[in-house]
């Protein structure tokens, strides 16, 4: 039977997941509409963050003290599992975030590159928003999921706190597989899942009909933020539209839940099914940008399926260097960065594969540490996006901020900006100069 209330609660959850998808316009960054695809420029990004920071000394490889190739050195052993990927590899150290206010985390700062931390709205698009309005066109916005222990993940379904359209425009993270699962092939399911598709689709669309009916007579005061939760569930009608017309697609790319959907035993279940899940829309071309936050940008966190006992705040206040705790968290991570580099590969794409017009972005939302005051804020990037970023190097940036990675992001796809999230005045304070990262493109 059909649980009213559980649907409902889903209901808003997803309305909230795709709020602000259709607020272009309010993001100062954005480059003129002419701007043209680039032919060599990625077809799609994706964002891996995990929470405690990331510290230099796990991601230098061994030998090398300054910038050079990565041809000949040994990664670290956090970092081994992408050991066969080093020449598409490039990582990056040295720049700064002390501007974000990263602490236990920058939060929306972190991939906004302005001041963040805890219940400070966004002032700005995201970096990974940003990026979806110039890459090429797909169903829906950012795709964002969150990972976290099992008790935070039901009891979240969904949270913002990384992802942004705009200025007070939060995008909300999805944490449970099983609702995103039921959202993106819900349409293609059977069983259960299929007739709670249905029935939460009927829900939505007599919601929509009564929302709308109500805000005509709302004070002027009220009649936009209430549009707003209008428009999602107009948003979310629509996307049911859309799907149904690509449903060949969607049989094709579709996971198979099973009992870590379900029955999940530890975090790293649902973890897993998040993953996969979030592979499929990517494969099956729903959506252009993936952003994935381990430890949901908080400062929690737990792994108990790896065997790590200890959890939440606790695990940032451990070394990462030699630390066999963190060695399992960041190899943890590595494969799943390697699960998706494989994933890709496999599907076909112009002359060669997915992957190889893919950029793959993994950090932290709190640069090196935790309590961070973001002196030096480490990156690895995977993939050379279409030909557009230099692999298979080492590069250590000097004087410049986090804003002029993400700045060198846009102009490798193809929307070349200045600067990003940071006006003459900010640029002067944080040091950030116009244009890109030379060094990192190709």
């Amino acid at each position: 039977m059909i649980n009213r209330r559980k649907m409902v609660h889903g209901m808003a959850a997803g309305v909230g997941a795709l709020m602000g998808s259709d607020l272009f316009s309010n993001t100062a960054w954005a480059a003129e509409p002419s701007v043209m695809q680039r032919p060599t420029a990625p077809k799609r990004v994706i964002f891996f963050l995990q929470n405690h920071g990331f510290d230099p000394l796990t991601c230098i490889p061994k030998g090398l003290t300054e910038s050079g190739s990565l041809n000949g050195v040994a990664l670290e052993k956090p970092m081994q599992a992408l050991e066969p990927y080093k020449h598409r590899m490039h990582v990056i150290t040295g720049l700064h975030g002390r501007h974000t206010s990263p602490g236990h985390s920058a939060y929306f700062g972190a991939l906004g590159a302005f001041r963040g931390g805890t219940g400070v709205p966004p002032s700005a698009a995201t970096i990974d928003y940003a990026l979806g309005r110039v890459l090429p066109e797909t169903i829906l916005p950012p795709l964002c999921i969150g990972m976290e222990s099992l008790e935070s993940m039901r009891a979240r379904p969904t949270l913002a706190t990384l992802t942004a359209a705009g200025p007070n425009q939060p995008v909300f993270m999805h944490c449970d597989p099983n609702m995103l699962y039921q959202m993106l092939f819900g349409s293609i399911a059977d069983g259960n899942v299929r007739k709670h598709y249905e029935a939460r689709s009927n829900l939505m669309l007599d919601v929509e009909g009564v929302a709308r009916s109500k805000v005509a007579g709302l004070p002027l005061s009220e009649r936009e933020r209430y549009g707003s939760y209008v428009n999602g569930f107009r948003e979310l009608n629509g996307l049911r539209e859309k799907l149904s017309g690509i449903s060949g697609l969607l049989k094709q790319h579709a996971p198979k839940p099973d009992d870590r959907y379900t029955k999940p035993q530890f975090e790293t279940d649902w973890h897993d099914a998040l993953l996969e899940t979030g592979i499929a829309a990517l494969r099956a071309n729903l959506t252009n940008v993936l952003t994935i936050a381990s430890g949901c940008g908080e400062y929690f966190g737990s792994w108990k399926g790896l065997g790590i006992t200890d959890t939440g705040h606790g695990l940032g206040h451990l070394d990462q260097p030699d630390n066999p705790i963190w060695t399992k968290i960041r190899h943890y991570n590595c494969e799943m960065l390697v699960k998706i580099m494989k994933a890709l590969e496999e599907v076909p794409e112009g002359a060669g594969s997915m992957m190889d017009n893919t950029l793959i972005v993994y950090t932290s939302n709190n640069a090196e540490k935790q309590h961070s005051e973001g002196v030096n804020w480490p990156f690895v990037l995977l993939g050379n996006g279409g030909g557009r970023f230099k692999t298979g190097h080492y590069t250590h940036v000097k004087d410049r901020p986090i804003n002029d990675l993400y700045t060198t992001l846009l102009h490798g796809a193809g929307a070349p900006v200045d600067r990003f999230n940071a006006d003459k005045n900010m640029a002067s304070l944080i040091q950030s100069q116009a244009g890109p990262i030379e060094e990192l493109l190709a």
